[in-house]
């Protein structure tokens, strides 16, 4: 097996599932933090702020610092102040987005803004949405945190972003941008945090919808592991294989 630089990981069904740390997932970025070898988790959870998953992740013994994650949010934010620094912004979402938005340097107003940006939002009203139709249909340009139409939770799943972001869309006839998994958008972004290239980097996931693909539409090596969404017969009928299949990540050596 090729040895990689850096590596990017996923979160839910990787390193963790809901609130229980993975074993193997802990012993390995141990491993690659004794090693020297860096890595990002890289989530399409739009809210939270990069502390609060370090946070997270630090309560389960697993070794990372908010400079270790960037959220979908980031992303959104960092595209916006490539695009155009400037930018006016509409926002539809929660503090992991609104503190990504306003870190960037952004404008967050309703009033003729360039850009509508949504992510998940638990608080959503009706004028929220008005307002974001109204948005668009004026000329804003639409961007969405991510597709993810439904959201994991102990009641069952419960809508996610890509709803709201399907409702958008179909109010208004225009198709959004998206920024996280599985489009390529927020993987480059780590990338250049890593300072690596993609092929020296190696993307780890567990569901082969956004982790696996995001990392071949960006080019970078992936690493599926069979302890979370995709299941094997999934992964079967695919046409696009990742480039390496674990049952768990036990099995994977540097």
């Amino acid at each position: 097996m090729k040895k990689y630089q850096g590596y990017l990981f996923d979160l839910d069904g990787t390193v963790y599932r809901g609130t229980e740390p993975i074993p193997e997932a802990v012993a390995l970025l141990k491993h690659l933090k004794e090693s020297g070898i860096p890595y990002m988790f890289v989530t399409n959870n739009s809210t939270k702020t990069p502390e609060d998953v370090a946070q997270t992740l630090t309560a389960m013994d697993i070794p990372c610092a908010a400079e270790d994650v960037i959220t979908s949010s980031m992303a959104l934010a960092g595209y916006l102040q490539e695009k155009n620094p400037e930018a006016k912004v509409y926002v539809i979402g929660e503090h992991g987005l609104w503190t990504a938005v306003r870190e960037a340097g952004l404008t967050i107003t309703s009033e003729k803004p360039d850009y509508v940006a949504v992510g998940m939002d638990r608080q959503l009203t009706y004028e929220k949405l008005a307002e974001a139709c109204l948005a668009i249909r004026g000329g804003a340009t639409f961007l969405s945190t991510n597709p993810d139409v439904a959201l994991p939770t102990e009641r069952g799943l419960l809508p996610g972003n890509g709803s709201i972001t399907a409702l958008l869309q179909v109010a208004t006839g225009v198709a959004p941008i998206f920024i996280g998994k599985p489009e390529p958008i927020i993987i480059r972004q780590a990338l250049e945090r890593l300072g690596l290239a993609a092929s020296d980097v190696l993307m780890v996931g567990d569901n082969y919808q956004t982790d696996i693909l995001a990392g071949l539409r960006a080019g970078v090596d992936t690493l599926f592991v069979q302890t979370g969404v995709t299941t094997a017969e999934e992964l079967a009928k695919v046409n696009e294989p990742p480039t390496y299949t674990v049952a768990s990540l036990a099995e994977w050596h540097l």
